[in-house]
């Protein structure tokens, strides 16, 4: 699914450490990126991997909240979110400010971790396989149990990827349409601004 043909400036919310932020600025269309996320202690290491990989002059990292976007209407190509609308508070309110920022044609695109529907096999097995392997390999590959923890409680509570889906449809977004990944646990969705 691709950024749609405008080219100029993206938007990557909930950046974190900017991997998705680099990977967006390697994209034919996009000039720059502006990586912004909530939790000001990421910043500083999405900078440091901006200068070692020689992106510095192409990106720029600002603290910000996804609820209350700090940017003028119409500012962007596109407005991505990668494993982050499960933590906002307010789904509705952030996706109609994605769509506000971005210009008329620019798509809003979100990869996200989706709650199974019940008529798929895997929507049986993978919240069992994710409750309790998870938490377990992330304790020892990672060192940290608690954030493996911490993620499949996150997507238990979160929605299924029609449900987004429709969110995205009623807060204005056009040709809004998903595909799913990974047995059906990972879906991007793509939703475009009107003309």
């Amino acid at each position: 699914m691709a950024l749609g043909d405008l080219t100029g400036t993206a938007l990557d919310i909930a950046t974190g450490t900017g991997d998705f932020t680099f990977d967006l600025v390697r994209k034919q269309q996009v000039a720059s990126v502006v990586g912004l996320d909530f939790t000001r202690a990421m910043l500083p290491l999405a900078i440091e991997k901006a200068t070692a990989r020689g992106l510095d002059d192409r990106v720029d990292f600002v603290a910000g909240d996804a609820h209350t976007l700090p940017f003028s209407d119409d500012q962007f190509i596109c407005a991505t979110v990668g494993f982050g609308v499960r933590n906002f508070i307010d789904i509705p309110v952030a996706l109609s400010e994605m769509r506000r920022v971005v210009r008329p044609g620019g798509r809003v695109v979100i990869l996200e971790i989706v709650r199974q529907d019940g008529l798929n096999p895997v929507g049986k097995i993978f919240p069992i396989y994710f409750r309790h392997v998870t938490p377990w390999l992330g304790a020892l590959f990672a060192g940290d149990r608690e954030a493996y923890t911490y993620l499949p409680e996150s997507v238990q509570g979160f929605i299924s990827a029609n449900e987004l889906k429709e969110m995205m449809e009623s807060e204005g977004l056009v040709n809004v349409r998903y595909e799913k990944l990974a047995l059906g646990t990972v879906a991007i969705h793509v939703g475009e601004k009107a003309q």
